[in-house]
């Protein structure tokens, strides 16, 4: 996939029918080009969620249409068969906690998701190690996650949003348990691999020490989303 990241047109969410019906998105368009990290912010209740579940393939739009790369993956109803597989090879997901599998080792928790694709497992560990090298925890490649600092498992989970080159990263509030120092680390990060990786990141937040980073935010308010210039603040 020649990398052209995201764009989203006219995205609409509506639950339920008839007079009980919410519409908790009412036309959403938002363009995120490869390399490039953008801040997501809202209130609670402002179809933030709903709009992540969206892009993840995790819930159906009502209307509009969502583009990966060169391909339309959604246009009034999914155009992708396999949503696992989209969801798996297409879109990288960083959460709040890492969620790192307690049983297998650093460089399978990231390999494994290659695996699953049907990559061979030696190439697939090879991968992994290639992205904890990038993100300088290769050498805690053979340690468990009960073995690691917080920070170590937050750049073990970004590596594993990363192993299969999604065009698209969604990083969920990926700063918020952790200082500033931490913080400005994860966003700093996020910024070399987007680069480094094509890959379009967005970044939903309400960590107050990391929105300045942004060089473009889109506020999100009452299903709708209005985008803005940010600071684009340097993170030394």
């Amino acid at each position: 996939m020649s990398g052209k990241g995201i764009r989203i047109e006219g995205l609409r969410k509506r639950y339920g029918e008839g007079d009980t019906a919410v519409d908790a998105l009412k036309g959403v368009d938002m363009q995120v080009a490869p390399g490039e990290v953008v801040g997501l912010i809202g209130p609670s209740g402002s179809g933030k969620s709903t709009l992540l579940k969206c892009l993840g393939a995790v819930i159906e739009p009502t209307a509009g249409r969502m583009t990966l790369g060169d391909e339309v993956i959604y246009a009034d109803g999914w155009k992708v068969r396999d949503l696992r597989a989209l969801r798996r090879d297409k879109i990288g997901f960083v959460f709040q906690a890492p969620y790192l599998i307690p049983f297998l080792d650093v460089t399978d928790n990231v390999a494994l998701l290659p695996m699953l694709a049907g990559v061979a497992n030696g190439e697939s560990r090879a991968k992994a190690l290639e992205l904890l090298t990038a993100l300088d925890v290769q050498h805690r490649a053979r340690a468990m996650p009960s073995q690691l600092s917080g920070g170590e498992q937050q750049r073990v989970a970004i590596a594993r949003g990363l192993v299969n080159r999604p065009p698209v990263i969604l990083a969920d509030e990926p700063t918020a348990p952790l200082d500033s120092e931490r913080a400005m680390a994860v966003i700093r990060i996020l910024n070399d691999m987007a680069r480094k990786f094509e890959t379009a990141i967005i970044v939903v937040t309400h960590d107050e020490k990391i929105i300045p980073t942004f060089k473009r935010i889109y506020h999100i308010r009452d299903g709708v989303t209005h985008e803005e210039a940010g600071e684009g603040r340097e993170f030394e």
